[in-house]
C-alpha cells in the first residue's frame, strides 16, 4: 500500500521506491518506457513533416502557376525582341542573340537555384531530432544514477 501511496497519476514512482525494486522489474520498466518514447518520438516527427507539408503545399502550387504564367510572359517577350533586333540586324542573328543572352540567365539562376537547394538538404525534422537527444541524455543520466 505504501508502494501506492509513492506514486502518483501519472505512474511516476518516487525514488525510494525504485531503489526497493529488483533490478529485473527495473530494466522491463525501462524497456517498456524506452518503448513508449520511441513512439511518441515517431509521432512527434510524422506531425512535424504533416505539418511542413501541409504549409509547403500552397506555396509549391502558386510557384507552378507562376511558373506557367511565366512561361507564356517570356514567349512573348521573346517575340517582341526578336522583332525589335530584326529592324537592325537580320532576323536570323535577332533570334540567336536572344536564344544566346537567354542561356546565360538560365544557366546562372540554375546554378544559384542548385546552391541553395544544396544549403537546404537534407530535410530533417529539426525538432523531434533535439527532442531525441535530450531523450538520449536524460537515459545515460538515469542509467549512471541506477548503477550507484
Amino acid at each position: 500500500m505504501a508502494a501506492q501511496q509513492d506514486t502518483d497519476a501519472v505512474g511516476v514512482v518516487s525514488d525510494e521506491e525504485l531503489r526497493e525494486r529488483p533490478i529485473g522489474e527495473l530494466l522491463g520498466r525501462l524497456a517498456s518506457e524506452t518503448t513508449t518514447l520511441v513512439r511518441q518520438e515517431l509521432e512527434l516527427a510524422k506531425a512535424e513533416m504533416s505539418q511542413k507539408g501541409r504549409t509547403a503545399a500552397p506555396g509549391i502550387g502558386m510557384v507552378g502557376a507562376a511558373g506557367a504564367l511565366g512561361l507564356l510572359a517570356a514567349g512573348a517577350l521573346t517575340a517582341f525582341l526578336i522583332l525589335l533586333l530584326s529592324t537592325f540586324l537580320d532576323d536570323w542573328l535577332a533570334a540567336l542573340l536572344v536564344g544566346v543572352v537567354y542561356a546565360v540567365v538560365a544557366y546562372v539562376l540554375y546554378r544559384r537555384g542548385r546552391e541553395r537547394v544544396e544549403e537546404a538538404t537534407p530535410p530533417v525534422p529539426e525538432q523531434t531530432v533535439e527532442t531525441l537527444k535530450e531523450d538520449v541524455q536524460w537515459a545515460k543520466t538515469q542509467a549512471r544514477s541506477a548503477k550507484r
